[in-house]
Order: structure tokens, then sequence, then C-alpha cells
């Protein structure tokens, strides 16, 4: 609890017992925190244009998509934009609650600069989580018949991201050993493993079938631990590349809206009702996904005014875990992921206590310049400080998710040339 000023009693404006006029007490102004900075609605205006124009171009003019799976999504964007709009509102407040609960933060980045000693309010995933979910049951309402193959995955999926929700929060306010944060995923993957009813097969690729004499093999219960594995890859992935204002929800701006791109691209080349249907269903979660994080990523921006907390790190990993899992397209998530990947490999030897490792693995931070100056610690942060040089902090995350961004359109340009040889 914080502590709070009592008023003290002035001696001399009480009155005694025969007095006939009472003098009025002072009053001291209630003590509250500050408001946090205003939202940065122009970036992320900037930002929405540069990743809709190519989305809404597919949808509406490059491919020919069936009238009623074309409005699903459009009714699905109609509410992803609406939950934009209540994150937005709702952070600010949010943030006044988690300050009196002590929930906050000191940007170590900034340490040694007036920005270093300023509360900022912590956990504020959970306003996107809980945002989250309230969209995603919403929607049954306009997409889902109660007798719907799709809607006990559905509700699966909202299962195990509102698990990984609340797993979240609990580590932002016990503070999980991250021996601990590990398995945390492997539990809120759990309603959707349970509930999996789809194929549980992998195609060979083409160069591998003379080897293995199968085109199809299936997997059986393998393909669940995959599924399992992948999403606490994803999860802790996130929250291990972290540490700059923005990274943790740039990042996931960025994978979101490649997904969303692949959906449609998928949807509009092929034939098949189900192929199309487990994409669309990807497409689902990843619109509401996109447009809460944008609301976050508006705080959250540097300078900061708000930060994450593990609370969204493992929503956002658990959210495109399952939608890489039921659209059936795992393969082209771990490539999207190659900056997570990258950065894992780099923190292997700490993580497995090869090499010490300190509680945060931050760049050095020169209060006189403003510079960052990268550590022996290994993360990406710290490599590409290493490998450029020093820089501020805007700057180097900016850096960290163009290099995001060229991952993902390697994907891109990967699966159009391996299109019809590799599968």
């Amino acid at each position: 609890m914080a502590a709070r000023k009592r008023a003290s009693k002035d001696s001399s404006a009480q009155t005694k017992p025969n007095d006939t006029t009472t003098r009025p007490k002072p009053q001291e102004p209630p003590l509250t925190d500050p408001p946090i900075a205003p939202p940065k609605l122009g970036v992320i205006l900037k930002l929405t244009l540069f990743f809709s124009v190519p989305y809404f171009y597919l949808i509406f003019y490059h491919y020919k998509i069936e009238h009623e799976l074309r409005k699903s999504i459009l009714i699905n964007a109609a509410l992803s934009l609406a939950g934009f709009f209540v994150t937005v509102k709702m952070i600010p407040v949010a943030s006044r609650y988690v300050l009196k609960r002590n929930l906050f933060g000191y940007d170590i980045n900034k340490k040694g600069t007036p920005q270093g000693t300023v509360k900022v309010p912590e956990s504020l995933g959970i306003v996107v989580g809980i945002v989250f979910l309230v969209l995603g049951i919403l929607f049954q309402y306009f997409n889902f018949t109660a007798d719907s193959n799709w809607l006990v995955e559905y509700n699966a999926a909202l299962a195990s991201i509102c698990f990984m929700v609340l797993l979240g929060f609990v580590d932002d306010v016990l503070d999980i050993p991250w021996r601990v944060k590990l398995l945390l995923p492997s539990f809120a993957a759990l309603p959707l493993l349970m509930a999996y009813a789809g194929h549980t097969t992998i195609i060979i690729p083409k160069p591998l079938i003379p080897y293995v004499g199968l085109e199809v093999l299936d997997l059986g219960w393998m393909y669940k631990l995959y599924m399992g594995l992948l999403a606490v890859f994803c999860t802790n992935s996130i929250n291990i590349h972290a540490g700059l204002n923005g990274l943790e929800v740039g990042q996931t701006v960025v994978i979101a809206s490649a997904i969303l791109i692949h959906n449609i691209m998928q949807i509009g080349a092929s034939a098949d009702s189900e192929y199309k249907m487990a994409h669309a269903f990807s497409l689902y979660l990843v619109q509401p996904l996109l447009a809460t994080s944008l609301a976050l990523f508006s705080y959250n921006w540097y300078p900061s005014s708000a930060f994450v907390g593990d609370t969204y790190t493992y929503f956002a990993g658990m959210t495109m875990a399952v939608a890489g899992i039921l659209g059936h397209f795992s393969e082209t998530l771990l490539i999207f992921f190659v900056p997570q990947v990258l950065n894992f490999l780099l923190s292997l030897p700490q993580l497995a206590g090869i090499v010490p490792c300190p509680r945060h693995r931050l760049p050095k931070f020169d209060p006189g310049t403003g510079l960052l100056t990268g550590t022996n610690d290994g993360t990406l942060v710290n490599f590409f400080l290493r490998r450029f040089g020093r820089m501020t902090e805007k700057s180097l995350c900016i850096y960290l998710l163009v290099f995001q961004a060229i991952a993902c359109c390697f994907c891109f340009v990967l699966r159009f040339f391996l299109a019809g040889w590799y599968k």
C-alpha cells in the first residue's frame, strides 16, 4: 500500500466548549497521481494507413472473396475498430487504479534523467486482453451458429487466451521466477489442445518424399505436443525480446499485420472451403489483436507513458500461436518470428545458466548523451548496439521493428519462390 499523508490537527484551530463560533479546518488537496500522457495518435494513424492499404486492396480488389465470408471479415474489422477506441479510453482509467496499487515501474533506460523518476503504470496489457476477449465473445453472435463445427475450437482458443491473460497478470503481481514462466503457456494451451479436433498430419516436402516414402505423415499425439511447444515458444519469445519503449507492442503489430495479409492471400488463392475457413478463423482472432495493440502502442511508444507488463507479452504471444495453430500455418508463423528465434538463440546460454544472467539484460544508458551502449548480454537489442554502434532508444526500436518487417517480407518472398517445389 502507498503511504498516505494524514492531516494533522491544529490545536489553535480547535474551539473550547464555551466558544460560540467555529473556524473551518483547512482542507488539503487530495493526493492523486498525475494523469498519463495523451496517446500518440499521429503515429498510429501512419501505421494504420501503411498496413491497411495492402490489406483492403487484397480484400476488395485483388481477390474474389465470397460475399458472406467478406461480410464476416468486415464485421470483425468493425468490432475491432470499436475495440481500438474503447482501449484508448480505458487505458488512462486503468492506469489510475494500478498506480493506486503500486503497480508501476521506472524506465531504466532513462535513469539519471527527470523521465527516469516518473512512475509509469505497469501491467496495462490487462486492458487489451479484456477488450480483446469481449470482442471475441461478441463476434460469435454475428458469425457462429449454435451447431457450428468451429464454435468449440473458437471458444477453446478464447479460453486459452483468457487463461494466459490471467497467468500473465499473476506474474506481474507476484513476479514469478523465469523457470516457472516457461511452463505457464503449457497450462494455458490445455483448453485448446483438449478441444482440438483438426488433422494431426503434416505434408512432407516434395524433395524429401523419396527418402520418407510418404506424402502425408500422421503424427498423432506428437502433433499436439508440437502445438503446445509452439505456444510456449511464441509466448516466451515475445516476453524476452523486450526492454525498449514500444518494442513489445511494435513487434506484435508487425507480425499481426503480416498474419492478416497471409490469411487473405490464402483465402483468395484457395478453392477449398475448409482451408478458407481455417484462415478466416485465424483472421477473426488477429484483427482485434492488431486493433487493441495499436491502442496500447499509442501510449507505449517512446517516450512511454504506460508499460505493457508480462500480461500483454503472454497474451500477444498466445493469441498469435493460437492463430497459427488453428490456421494451419505454423511453419510460416515461425518465419515471421525469425527475430524472436535469433533473440532466443542469443539468450540460450544465459537462460540455460551456462553464462551468468542478470535480472535486467538491458543496454547501458548514458544520461549525458541520451545514448544506449550494448552490453555482452545475449539479446538482439544488445547485438544491434554492438553491431551498429551507440544510438538513442527510439532509433534502436525503429531499427528492430524494421528488421521485424524485413523478416516478414522475407517469409512472403520465400513462400513465393518455394511454391510448387517445396510443397
